[in-house]
Parts: C-alpha cells; structure tokens; sequence
C-alpha cells in the first residue's frame, strides 16, 4: 500500500537558519509515529510542514496521494484530511464548546448545522466530556480545553491526526486524561504523528520513534529498541537526560 504521507529531500528555512535538512520520511496509513528531540530539533516544523502551516522551500510533500503546494483549492482539500491539536488549545474563547467544535464542519465540510450539532456531541462523548458543551473554553481546565481541541479536530473526519506537544502547557495532572484519549484514537486505528516528550506514551502506543537533531532525522526505530537499545550517541544522551 502507498505510504499516506511522503516527505522526500524536504528542507526548510527561517532566514539563514535551516529548520529541516533534506527530511525522507514515509508513514504509513494507521501508523503512529513518536517524535522527539531536543528543544529547535525541527520538530514541530516538521508536523507544522505537513498540512502548510509552514511552507518548505525544497522538496516534496504528498499526503494521501496529493502533493502539497501553492493551489489553494489542493491546500483545502489536504488539510481537510489532516487534523491538528497545538501544544496551547486554540480555542475561540468567544464561542461555546459546542460553536467551537461546529464552526469547521459547517463551513469546510457544508454540513448542516443540526448534523455538525450531532457530530459535535459524538466526540465530545468520546473525549468524555460532552457534559461541558454548553460553556466557554475559560470556564475549563487545560486538560479539558486539550480534550475539546482533539474532539474539534475529530469533527472534520480527519485521516491523519498531528500533535505537536499536546501535553506540555498541562499541568501534571491534567496530563494522563489528554493522553488517555489519545492512546484510544491510536487503539482504533488513527494514523498519528505526534511530537511529545511523554516517553511513556510513546513506549505504548508508537509503532515508530523518530529522534530529530539540528533538523536531522538521526535515527527511527521501533521503541523497544529504541529505548533500550540507542544506536546513536546524540540519542543515547537526549535519553539519559530525560529519562532519569
């Protein structure tokens, strides 16, 4: 089966810096992908790369057989197949839970208001928290507003799920509820990509790691040997350091 995300020689840069350095990398559909690094690895330029909210100056990126550029009507229908869930929860803070998680699905998608209704309550179900619908995104801890964020993005039946550090504005608590619900997306099939230092996590759920270095990928492999079993020295001390 063709990879569902196809990265090939993808470089990106800010001014002189360069973010991505010629980036080859291939997922496959329901694949869940771990990312990790340390802090201007170029790792969420990476995910951020994939549905054109930066823009790569070298290389190809195709997602679902459609080749991400310019053309504006290819960007909509790519990043109607590509969900995001940012590391601070993007709410409209003026619109309820409910107006939040309607507003795409009625405008990008053209479905009707009282079905976007009924679509927004069935996630916000599975991210157990239907019972807050009604209120504002102020009126929610973190962890709930992330859970509303995830159910947002569910509520446009995306293909590919990216998370760019979904955990690292929560406070340690509100952390596992967040995780909770990602582990049951990855369960059920969901392609994810997700940039998170939460190694447990990635122990469960990945069937990739991917460790990134001066926009590098400097080394991918399944975590159990990954974890156990680091085969590069930049590895080996990014794991010391976070691991204990």
């Amino acid at each position: 089966m063709e990879p569902i995300i196809k990265m090939n020689q993808v470089s990106k840069f800010f001014g002189e810096f360069q973010a991505l350095n010629k980036i080859d990398l291939n997922v496959n559909l329901k694949e869940k992908i771990v990312i990790c690094g340390p802090s201007g690895s170029g790792k969420s330029t990476l995910i951020r790369c994939l549905n054109r909210l930066e823009e790569h100056e070298e290389g190809t990126i195709t997602i679902d057989g459609m080749e991400l550029k310019d053309d504006v009507e290819n960007l909509e229908k790519i990043r109607a197949e590509v969900g995001m869930v940012f590391q601070h929860f993007n709410l409209f803070p003026h619109l309820s839970i409910l107006e939040n998680l309607t507003l795409a699905p009625i405008w990008a998608r053209k479905i009707k208001k009282h079905d976007a209704v009924d679509l927004a309550f069935h996630y916000l179900k599975r991210v157990q928290i239907a019972d807050q619908a009604h209120k504002y995104p102020g009126q929610l801890s973190g962890g709930q507003q992330q859970r509303v964020a995830i159910a947002r993005s569910l509520c446009m039946k995306p293909k590919i799920m990216l998370f760019d550090e979904p955990t690292s504005a929560l406070d340690p608590e509100m952390v596992k509820e967040v995780l909770d619900v990602m582990v049951q997306l990855a369960d059920e099939g969901m392609t994810m990509l997700c940039v998170t230092h939460e190694m447990g996590f990635a122990k469960k759920v990945a069937d990739r790691v991917i460790f990134m270095d001066e926009g590098k990928i400097i080394e991918e492999n399944n975590p159990d040997d990954f974890f156990d079993n680091p085969q590069h020295e930049r590895s080996k001390l990014f794991l010391s350091q976070i691991l204990y």
